[in-house]
């Protein structure tokens, strides 16, 4: 008798292109959530909500043009990137006070995420301007 094997499934990925509007945070927020909810990952929300409301705030408050944010699932794991129109390498802070409203973004992403980077990109949708892709994975708990 031989046993089933499972097919891998084919990796989930969503992208949101929005404007350089503040509110694009909260609603990119809300559509994160519908995601996750809609695709059995709400283990992945609460930190996922919160990384990606400190990249996508990043994008919008530190550049002057559109952004991108890309959802991917595979293999359990869940990585949110965020694409912006500055090339500038992000820069953590340091010895920012742990109640400053400002400048503790990426030290929240670094503590709380599993691992994350930035990669220089171009903007495949425009006349290909140069940017950077910041990014942050999260893996289900073992």
């Amino acid at each position: 008798m031989s046993e089933a094997v499972e097919e891998p499934e084919e990796p989930l990925e969503y992208t949101l292109h929005i404007p350089n509007d503040l509110r694009a945070v909260t609603i990119c927020r809300r559509t994160l959530r519908l995601i996750l909810t809609a695709h059995g990952l709400p283990h992945f929300t609460e930190a996922a909500e919160l990384l990606a409301t400190e990249l996508i705030t990043n994008a919008v408050q530190h550049t002057k043009g559109p952004a991108a944010i890309r959802l991917r699932v595979s293999a359990g794991a869940l990585r949110i990137g965020v694409w912006d129109s500055d090339p500038t390498p992000p820069r953590p802070a340091h010895g920012t006070a742990p109640d400053a409203e400002h400048g503790r973004g990426l030290a929240l992403v670094h503590t709380c995420a599993d691992t994350w980077g930035w990669t220089l990109q171009r903007d495949a949708r425009s006349s290909g301007e140069p940017g950077k892709y910041v990014w942050c994975e999260l893996t289900p708990a073992a």
